[in-house]
């Protein structure tokens, strides 16, 4: 016995097709549970932090929104700071002073995944700055 297309509708062929397409459409959205995670967690312009400035959790102990022109890229990631200083300190020495588990929720690492983050949950612990994806996240 053999199949042949001869045998089908015009229109059982065009649901075929339209359901051939849904399903590589769904398939192409779903990721491996075991799929690589980008080593820094940045948004889709590729910038870290969500724009703060990593220095100012540091040295002006609260989250400051940074500036286009005190850019520096790191690890194929947009960094900024909010000013020449904070830039150059940074680039002395990343590793220092990028946020623990490259950038992404403390808790959620912890936990075997990976979350965004609320700039405004943070905390630094010996010497490294870890974020959280809220406040509610931080207390746990």
């Amino acid at each position: 016995m053999s199949f042949s297309f001869t045998n089908i509708s015009w229109e059982k062929m065009v649901r075929l097709a339209t359901a051939m397409i849904a399903v590589a459409t769904m398939l192409s959205f779903v990721r491996p549970a075991a799929a690589a995670v980008d080593p820094i967690n940045k948004n889709f312009f590729g910038t870290a932090l969500k724009g703060y400035d990593a220095m100012a959790y540091f040295k002006e102990g609260r989250p400051v929104k940074g500036k286009d022109e005190f850019r520096q890229d790191w690890m194929g990631t947009k960094w900024y700071f909010a000013s020449a200083a904070n830039r150059d300190e940074f680039a002395k020495n990343p590793e220092q002073y990028a946020p623990q588990f490259g950038g992404y929720c403390a808790w959620a690492v912890g936990n075997g995944y990976t979350a965004s983050i609320d700039p405004a949950a943070w905390k630094i612990v010996g010497g490294k700055l870890y974020l959280n994806y809220s406040k509610d996240v931080q207390k746990k």
